[in-house]
């Protein structure tokens, strides 16, 4: 197969899950004996290094309405080349709609990954882009011949199982051999650490400073924040050590007895889900806090999660049960034996390229 994998809207980097996730699917892909091509829709606004290899269409950010006339002719000159390319098929991550994108479904069948419920995930983008979003969604969603879901969640839930596609639940998944083993510390205190970004409620990184000033025994580390200026002082347990290259938090990592999880997706609706960074933590090794369903994982008894309720006071209720489970860690490491049969990558793409066969062999 040759196959075009787009991506809209966000400049993909080499350090980032997404960038990761991506990178590894089309490597595989190409492993497999087939020949795959990324082409990368994204603003000039964000990082002008590290990013993946692709084809770039970058847009220039300067007020909305000239943002959106830039992002439009930037999608235009995107969509000639995909045509030029002439794909078998087209797998496009989510993103909102711009013209003129769907002229993609014209080129070749086009598979679309839905990684959130996108109708509650927006509304944190303000009314005009939730609206926009909510009107226009439905261009793809139509026009599309099958979805991939992250979790069973997302597949029967009605804001895509109405569209009635042929639809696979694939988790997210994860070269665990492309990771170093990061042996156990040996810390006298527990240390914990999480790793996200600003602005994304269902982190829950307010439960993180409650939770360091309840338990001081504990150290916890935050990556990808460097300030909270709400909780102003933080508590002398909690470092924030602001955003970090690969190599510099698997550093901060690599301290860790315990990683933990986001612990708000209830947040925006979602009980289920397969974060790339709790999956990146624990192909390094580290034992993990769960607070939601795991597609992969929700079954397994491994002691080296621990699964704590998706509700607004998960750490009020389960604070010493995460105190306990750091504690209890301390000098061990997540099975990546185990964990390869569960969150592996390799598997989950043969999967993925079964399913674009009988896409395919339902286009005709």
């Amino acid at each position: 197969m040759r196959i075009a994998y787009i991506s809209l809207h966000w400049p993909r980097t080499q350090n980032s899950g997404v960038g990761k996730k991506i990178q590894g699917q089309i490597a595989m892909w190409r492993g497999m004996g087939h020949e795959a091509r990324l082409f990368m829709h994204a603003s000039k606004d964000g990082p002008d290094s590290g990013l993946i290899e692709a084809d770039f269409f970058q847009y220039e950010v300067h007020g909305k309405l000239q943002t959106e006339i830039n992002r439009s002719r930037a999608a235009n000159k995107m969509v000639n080349v995909v045509e030029e390319y002439k794909p078998d098929i087209i797998y496009l991550r989510y993103g909102i709609y711009v013209y003129p994108a769907h002229r993609l479904m014209k080129i070749a069948p086009v598979v679309e990954e839905i990684n959130t419920n996108d109708l509650t995930q927006h509304e944190g983008l303000g009314g005009i882009y939730s609206l926009y979003n909510q009107l226009t969604r439905g261009i793809f969603l139509r026009l599309v011949l099958g979805l991939v879901t992250v979790s069973r969640e997302l597949e029967v839930s009605s804001a895509f199982a109405s569209y009635r596609k042929p639809t696979r639940t694939i988790a997210n998944g994860i070269d665990i051999g492309s990771f170093k083993h990061l042996p156990a510390p040996a810390n006298e205190f527990p240390r914990l650490v999480f790793i996200g970004s600003p602005g994304y409620a269902w982190h829950g990184v307010d439960k993180l400073v409650d939770f360091a000033r309840r338990f001081p025994d504990l150290q916890l580390d935050i990556v990808g924040y460097d300030q909270l200026p709400e909780f102003e002082p933080p508590p002398d347990n909690l470092t924030m050590h602001g955003y970090l290259s690969a190599e510099k938090y698997q550093r901060v990592l690599a301290g860790a007895d315990v990683a933990i999880s986001s612990l708000a997706l209830h947040r925006i609706q979602l009980e289920e889900a397969s974060p790339l960074k709790s999956r990146e933590c624990l192909a390094l090794g580290l034992p993990l806090v769960v607070a939601y369903a795991d597609t992969d994982l929700d079954d397994a008894d491994f002691g080296f999660l621990l699964k704590i309720p998706n509700k607004e006071d998960n750490i009020q209720t389960h604070g010493d049960s995460i105190r306990e489970f750091a504690y209890r860690m301390r000098g061990k490491r997540a099975d990546r034996a185990v964990l390869e049969q569960r969150i592996g990558s390799t598997l989950k793409e043969v999967t993925r390229l079964k399913f674009f066969n009988d896409i395919l062999q339902q286009a005709g």
